[in-house]
């Protein structure tokens, strides 16, 4: 008998894809994503288990047309945990978790009592008398010698962790091989058009050096900023030759951080054969800026933006009931095989503790890459611990080159944390003493300094306001879209000129469009008074005479202070940044608990934009929450228990607890043009996937609270498009009323009746 490993619809069975042929074609492939990190072997052999269980007549009955489900995914899970050895128990139980979790995610190892999905409830109810006794002579598995070079040697709470990890990378080579398996299938009976082939990077790197030269070429050294800015830069590259590790990039600012660490990646990518440059920065403005940059210098044919707010939570590529032609296996956003990645903080780090194939897919490719984290500052503090080692892992024992960059480091280094009282507590914090790429960066904070701080005490809205007035160019950073818009509106109300208002209520279409005209404004010297929640301080290039910032962490006044004087073109004590407090609109607690870490190290310091204060204060932060705030969801605990009986990673409930942005908000999408129109109609295309979909519409989501989406949908002013399709993804304002440029979503109003309502038809 013929065992087959899918069918092909309007396909005879001698057009369907055998199974021998899938498992043995999968098994080259993980075997050729894991090897440059030496995970080759073990690799190989997940890849020809993975789908053991299609060895069974109820599997061959579905193929041909049965609705019983079957579960095909236990099975070689089964195998990998029977005759463990203690030498190879811990691999083969990490084989079977991958195996296990090939389609419907990685699970748990246990779970509560009647559950079901744990792995060891699965391997617990299989019938091996189901397989067909064919299967050992047709892919003859072999699980000796599995064991990697590459096991960690580490203290134990490090050394769990990284197996934890290792595990993870196994499951992105098997899922990625799985299914680059069967799109090449599809590709050669022509029922599917290949997914595009990205050149390496090490074929494109001369080309891109020398575009990148020509680039920098055409700036001149005119001014102090940009004579500093070029040394930065020259510095920077001349480190190119340092071993790949993990690295600190510390510049003030307006610095040139973008392109500076952009050229030590390429030169630093072919000193060392790496395969990919990757950015990673916590805001999409800041990815639409760079990506710009990027692609001006690297050609938009190397260059891959990934960001998304709406995400292809379906992830139905493997569901055996899904048609085949129509199935998208494998696309650029899931695999990440272009040369360069431009990418955010959610969409890296939530896809290295996540346990859905799809986020997964990726990570075998992030191996022997330059990754560049922007904004370092930025990273979530509650989540803080597992990032560090996640971050020292990828150095550490996947080849890459991480570099921190910011002009406010987050004081990640080891002797900023509190040490652990037991070797069953991981180290805190990162070696990076003698890693920084950076020209001596106490002096270029001082010859750097553009601004002046100034404290200014509680403010109403009528003093802001006042103050404003006298200061036709000037922006305001206040804490939340409520304060933002309260100030906007009383603003427009005073008869302020060249007002703007910039939140997160606007989609990022209208935010760049917005951005571009205060650029344009800011050069001509027009009116420019820009009232704005955070989202401006981090990355966006803004250039204004005088700043306001709402009482924050100091951090957040640095980036704010960012904002002001950026081309160091007027006197630092004529370029004022005012922090002040809003006790009409109070911050949420995290933001007062940084004021307080600030106040702690105010008198120490006369100069708090300087590393040494940005230092002391994380460090008092860090001391402040302590290691159960820096892991305030137990990521650690759930991915670091090894013992007698084998390692017990809670893989599932660790991908639920790890979510870098804790709102809770919501998406809704905001239709502001024909893309946005007729991506909305292709909702209703089922060939189209939902992740290619999402990425066309996230210029136009808005986040929203989850409430008042709901309230949205219930009076009639948003629906869910195509709900039998596309379940609860895509939900769509269908009321214009509620939404213009100016002012963003206003979400609030949904209880009203629309203008279009109170007309007698």
């Amino acid at each position: 008998m013929i065992y087959f490993a899918r069918s092909v619809d309007g396909h005879p069975k001698d057009g369907w894809q055998r199974l021998r042929d899938h498992l043995i074609g999968a098994s080259e492939l993980a075997q050729s994503y894991g090897g440059p990190f030496g995970l080759g072997r073990m690799a190989e052999q997940t890849a020809l288990l993975h789908d053991l269980g299609k060895y069974t007549q109820a599997f061959q009955f579905r193929l041909e047309g049965s609705d019983v489900r079957v579960d095909h995914s236990t099975a070689g899970a089964w195998f990998a945990w029977s005759d463990q050895t203690q030498e190879t128990l811990g691999m083969r139980q990490l084989i079977a978790y991958a195996i296990a979790g090939h389609h419907a995610g990685l699970p748990d190892r246990t779970g509560e009592a009647g559950a079901g999905a744990s792995l060891e409830d699965r391997i617990a109810r299989f019938d091996p008398a189901s397989l067909a006794a064919v299967w050992r002579s047709e892919i003859s598995p072999n699980l000796e010698g599995i064991v990697p070079d590459m096991i960690p040697n580490s203290e134990p709470a490090t050394r769990q962790f990284q197996l934890a990890f290792l595990g993870r990378m196994l499951f992105s080579c098997l899922v990625a091989a799985d299914r680059k398996d069967a799109e090449a299938f599809f590709v050669r009976i022509g029922a599917q058009i290949a997914d595009r082939n990205w050149p390496g990077l090490q074929g494109i790197v001369g080309n891109a050096i020398k575009s990148f030269d020509q680039k920098i070429s055409s700036f001149q050294a005119n001014t102090p900023v940009n004579a500093l800015r070029a040394s930065i830069l020259e510095h920077t590259r001349s480190q190119a030759k340092r071993d790949p590790g993990l690295y600190t990039f510390t510049v003030p600012t307006g610095g040139g951080k973008t392109l500076a660490s952009l050229g030590f990646a390429l030169d630093h990518a072919r000193n060392h054969d790496l395969r990919r440059v990757i950015y990673v920065a916590p805001f999409t403005a800041i990815i639409d800026q760079t990506a710009t940059i990027y692609r001006e210098i690297l050609g938009t044919d190397s260059v891959l933006e990934h960001h998304s707010a709406v995400e292809d939570e379906s992830d139905r590529s493997g569901v055996a009931s899904e048609n085949e032609n129509v199935r998208r296996l494998r696309n650029a956003a899931q695999d990440w095989a272009a040369p360069v990645i431009v990418t955010t903080n959610v969409q890296l780090f939530e896809s290295l503790f996540a346990a859905k194939p799809s986020k997964c897919q990726k990570l075998h490719n992030l191996a022997h890459s330059v990754i560049i984290l922007d904004e370092a500052q930025t990273l979530p503090r509650h989540l803080l611990a597992p990032c560090m080692r996640a971050i020292d892992e990828l150095t550490r024992n996947f080849g890459c080159t991480v570099i921190l960059c910011t002009a406010t480091q987050p004081a990640l280094d080891v002797r900023n944390f509190p040490q652990p009282e037991s070797e069953k507590e991981a180290q805190l914090g990162l070696e990076l003493e003698g890693r920084e790429l950076a020209p001596d960066p106490q002096g270029l904070a001082k010859a750097l300094r553009r601004v002046t701080l100034r404290f200014d005490g509680a403010r109403t809205n009528a003093e802001l306001l006042a103050e404003l007035a006298g200061h036709p160019q000037s922006l305001i950073i206040v804490n939340s879209r409520k304060h933002a818009l309260a100030l906007y509106r009383e603003a427009e109300t005073a008869g302020l000129k060249g007002l703007v208002h910039l939140s997160t209520r606007q989609c990022g279409l209208d935010r760049k469009v917005i951005l571009a005209a205060v650029r344009k404004d800011l050069h001509e010297g027009a009116a420019c008074r820009v009232i704005a929640t955070s989202l401006v301080e981090a990355g966006v290039d803004l250039d204004f005479p005088r700043v306001w910032r709402a009482a924050a962490g100091l951090d957040q006044i640095a980036q704010a202070a960012g904002r002001c004087n950026r081309e160091g073109k007027r006197a630092a004590e004529d370029s004022i940044v005012s922090v002040f407090e809003a006790p009409d609109f109070p911050p949420p607690p995290e933001i007062r608990n940084l004021t307080g870490d600030l106040s702690r190290i105010f008198k120490d310091h006369d100069d708090l934009l300087s590393p040494a204060a940005m230092e002391d204060y994380f460090g008092e932060v860090y001391w402040r929450v302590g290691p159960q705030g820096l892991d305030r969801e137990g990521i650690l605990g759930l991915l670091s228990k090894v013992d007698r009986t084998g390692v017990h990673f809670a893989y599932r409930t660790a991908a639920e607890k790890f979510r870098m942005i804790e709102s809770g908000m919501v998406p809704v999408v905001i239709p502001r043009d024909v893309r946005s129109h007729e991506a909305i109609r292709l909702l209703g295309v089922e060939a189209i996937s939902s992740g290619r979909l999402a990425r066309e519409l996230q210029p136009y989501i808005v986040q929203v609270p989850p409430r008042a989406r709901a309230r949205l949908i219930a009076n009639g002013r948003a629906r869910f498009e195509h709900p039998i399709l596309r379940g609860g993804q895509f939900c769509v304002l269908i009321d214009p009323d509620l939404y213009n440029p100016e002012t963003g979503l206003l979400w609030e109003d949904a209880d009203y009746l629309s203008t279009e309502s109170l007309m007698w038809s």
